[in-house]
């Protein structure tokens, strides 16, 4: 009978592969965390610590450190941290070299509620409480902020934040009522009467327009209202 060593060959490599990759599995499982690694992507402002991550980890689960890595439920590990108000997403993972890492995407607040509750406005248009940690430099809004005036807000901030003159330049929004928005700015006196949210890119063009050349004139301190309610132009009311 003719034997075909190239076959046994086979199935003999076939046979150790397999026991090496279960033997690295099960050595793999039974390995312990070495290490919790924290990063928050983008370099961001920390509006909550990693030792506030880790607190965080350690009163729902206990010291994970030295944990067997077969214990670990990892997504319930991120759903642990996105539930912190500061936190948009997470991603948990276990590192080649044996580490919990996880990298935490905070939420970025756009302006800053002033009233009988004091908390952020986020970039989704969602409260977001403020921070012990670190206080963002957005503009502050006051006045009378119902669902429907906040909804208008988040309109108008939006749109200030594509435009670098405006995001540099206004530092407050009051709310009068639903249909009026008046702006401040940071070296002007005057109040900027916006009106309601309609035609948003009209009125910001010319009020720029008119910023401009009353600047050039040297005439801003003249001014106490702008008011950019009607149509294609900007009235003005002198001090």
């Amino acid at each position: 009978m003719h034997i075909n060593y190239n076959y046994i060959k086979l199935l003999a490599l076939i046979v150790v592969i397999t026991g090496l990759y279960a033997f690295s599995s099960q050595r793999s499982a039974n390995r312990n965390v070495k290490g919790i690694a924290i990063e928050f992507v983008e370099n961001q402002h920390l509006f909550i610590t990693e030792g506030a991550v880790n607190k965080l980890l350690i009163q729902k689960f206990g010291s994970l450190e030295n944990m067997p890595k077969e214990k670990l439920a990892l997504n319930t590990i991120e759903k642990a941290i996105e539930a912190n108000k500061m936190v948009k997403s997470a991603q948990v993972f276990l590192t080649v070299s044996g580490e919990l890492a996880s990298k935490i995407i905070q939420r970025t607040p756009i302006g800053r509620v002033e009233g009988d509750s004091k908390y952020y406005l986020d970039e989704d248009g969602k409260q977001m409480p403020l921070s012990n940690s670190y206080s963002a430099r957005v503009p502050m809004i006051t006045g009378n902020t119902t669902d429907e005036g906040l909804a208008d807000v988040y309109k108008i901030l939006n749109y200030i934040n594509t435009d670098e003159f405006l995001k540099k330049n206004i530092i407050g929004l009051h709310i009068v009522n639903e249909e009026k928005y008046e702006l401040r700015f940071r070296t002007e006196e005057f109040v900027v009467n916006l009106g309601d949210v309609e035609r948003l890119k009209e009125k910001f063009s010319n009020f720029k327009a008119f910023y401009a050349k009353a600047n050039k004139d040297k005439t801003l301190q003249n001014y106490d209202v702008v008011n950019l309610e009607f149509d294609n132009q900007v009235v003005c009311t002198k001090n």
